[in-house]
C-alpha cells in the first residue's frame, strides 16, 4: 500500500484527535527520564492515552486503512511498545486477554524489523 493523500488527510486528524485527547502531555510523562515502565500500569492516565491512541492507528494500519510507512514515519511505535509494552502485557495476564493492545505490539514489530 502507497501513502495517499487521503491517507495524509486521516494522519493529521489523528493528529487532532491525539491533541484533544491530550497525547502529547501524556507522551511527555511516557518518555520522561524517570518515567518506569516497569512499575507503571494500564490504568496510569498517560499510559492508557498513549496506549489507546497508538492502538487506534494500529488498527488502521492492521486493516489497510491507513499506509504503514506513513505512519512509521510519523510516530516511533517500537518506542511507545518499549515503554508502555511491559504494562500492556501485565495487563494482559490479568484479564487473561492476549488481544489487549496487539495491534500497536505488531505494529512495534515491525517497524522494528524495518
Amino acid at each position: 500500500m502507497s501513502a495517499t493523500n487521503e491517507d495524509a488527510i486521516l494522519i493529521v486528524e489523528l493528529s487532532k484527535l491525539g491533541a484533544m485527547m491530550g497525547v502529547p502531555d501524556a507522551s511527555r510523562i511516557v518518555f520522561a527520564e524517570d518515567f518506569d515502565p516497569d512499575s507503571v500500569e494500564t490504568g496510569d492516565p498517560s499510559v492508557q492515552k498513549v496506549l489507546n491512541f497508538s492502538e487506534t492507528i494500529a488498527t488502521l494500519v492492521k486493516n489497510d486503512l491507513l499506509d504503514r510507512d506513513l505512519v512509521h514515519d510519523w510516530l516511533w511505535i517500537t518506542g511507545i511498545w518499549e515503554r508502555l509494552g511491559p504494562a500492556a502485557k501485565r495487563a494482559r495476564e490479568r484479564t487473561g486477554s492476549t488481544a489487549l493492545y496487539e495491534n500497536v505490539e505488531a505494529l512495534a514489530t515491525v517497524q522494528a524489523g524495518a
